[in-house]
């Protein structure tokens, strides 16, 4: 993942002309955390860190899961020409207290006008045969692919995820996501229905089950540069 930020950074940074970095620190709350469908943790408060120079970025973000903290850390390129938009970057997640495994990706994406798609292929280090998505089992190293099409329109949305290779199953969100300007909040409802396939056996009954959440999110943005 470090040789993939460092590539795509070179390369943006050839193409691109100076820009002033701009950093930026971000603190919220998820009343539910349910990442790609499935379901983390119970009133999450989350916060990060990231750093913009024109199309290029980086950062961190991390999240309360109960059991521990996740840690995210990923960084790119985003650019955009006319209504057409594209990126590519890298992400990895890592875990506190064997609340969960690493996993590293590399993520795609692309848009026009209304409609995006955004694809991440990745590296799951499932130590001791943790069950991971579509309850998938093995002790060893698991490579996964995810692949999601989006549509958006004055501030609602829809969107599908569909995991791919060694996990499987999808899962379907819709919502609503705007800012509250007098104090430049922003605000998020979404309800999200991770299916059967995605999910496996999470009550211990034997029987696969399906799931479907409604989660409201707050976080609110301060500007660390002039």
């Amino acid at each position: 993942m470090k040789k993939c930020l460092c590539a795509l950074t070179l390369v943006a940074a050839v193409a691109q002309p100076a820009h002033a970095v701009e950093v930026t620190a971000n603190m919220g709350f998820m009343s539910s955390y349910v990442f790609r469908g499935i379901f983390q943790a119970h009133s999450v408060a989350m916060g990060g860190v990231d750093l913009k120079q024109g199309g290029l970025y980086a950062g961190t973000w991390a999240a309360d899961v109960g059991q521990g903290l996740e840690v995210d850390l990923y960084g790119g390129y985003n650019g955009r020409t006319g209504d057409f938009s594209y990126g590519a970057g890298a992400t990895g997640y890592y875990y506190t207290d064997d609340f969960d495994d690493t996993y590293q990706e590399i993520n795609l994406s692309a848009g026009y006008r209304v409609f995006s798609i955004s694809a991440a292929f990745g590296r799951y280090d499932n130590f001791s045969g943790t069950i991971g998505p579509g309850n998938a089992r093995a002790n060893r190293k698991l490579g996964y692919s995810f692949i999601s099409p989006r549509l958006d329109y004055q501030g609602f949305y829809g969107l599908v995820g569909i995991f791919g290779n060694d996990f499987n199953g999808e899962y379907y969100e819709a919502g609503y996501a705007s800012t509250f300007a007098p104090i430049g909040l922003d605000y998020r409802f979404a309800v999200i229905h991770g299916t059967k396939d995605l999910l496996g056996d999470t009550d211990g009954d034997g029987r696969p089950d399906d799931d479907t959440r409604f989660v409201i999110s707050v976080s609110k943005t301060f500007r660390l540069t002039p």
